[in-house]
């Protein structure tokens, strides 16, 4: 293995009330998350971050796949999905970036759950402790707002300074008792063509 891995994490939480109102469907939310060492940790500016990424980023991608899989019962389970990197403070922003906005990576999720949409996302830069987010949307309808989520922890002890933490998330069920609706029908109450929304 290329990767350096200190742990894994894995984050599961369920919602059965919202809003003092149970809900119809508990909500699941799943997250994986490995703590490994920043492969360009100590070696100043590098230009060109390929040979890592390539080394690395499928490995990842495996790994977190299947950890979500199995916390879910198998990609079929899976309505919402995003993926989050947070590198420490001796990296880059743009190390955090390299591992997870690649199809290398990405690309192991996307094909197991059977997904449509891109990978929503969330890359920073903090120290141990620092909140992990994930945005969440529908695998297979960006417009479906009832899947807007994100998921929240943190690692105590990561990432250090020469760490990143890269996590993907998923999600069992929408928001409960979801009623702002979808942006279709924001387009269409805003004289909008869905079909090219942005009018270009």
């Amino acid at each position: 293995m290329n990767t350096v891995l200190r742990k894994t994490l894995l984050h599961v939480e369920t919602t059965l009330i919202e809003g003092g109102r149970a809900a119809p469907v508990p909500l699941k939310l799943i997250a994986a998350a490995a703590v490994l060492k920043n492969p360009w940790a100590g070696r100043g500016f590098v230009e060109n971050l390929k040979p890592e990424i390539h080394a690395v980023a499928p490995e990842l991608g495996a790994l977190l796949t299947g950890m979500i899989l199995d916390a879910a019962g198998g990609g079929d389970k899976v309505e919402a999905y995003g993926k989050a990197a947070v590198v420490g403070l001796d990296g880059e922003v743009e190390h955090a970036s390299a591992l997870i906005h690649t199809l290398r990576f990405g690309n192991h999720y996307r094909t197991a759950v059977g997904a449509k949409s891109y990978l929503s996302f969330c890359n920073t830069r903090g120290g141990a402790n620092a909140p992990v987010m994930i945005p969440l949307m529908d695998k297979n309808d960006e417009g479906r707002r009832s899947h807007y989520l994100t998921i929240q922890f943190a690692i105590p002890d990561a990432p250090a300074a020469d760490e990143i933490v890269v996590a993907l998330g998923a999600s069992i069920g929408g928001r409960p008792h979801h009623r702002i609706g979808d942006r279709y029908q924001d387009l269409k109450d805003l004289g909008h063509d869905l079909e090219n929304p942005a009018g270009v």
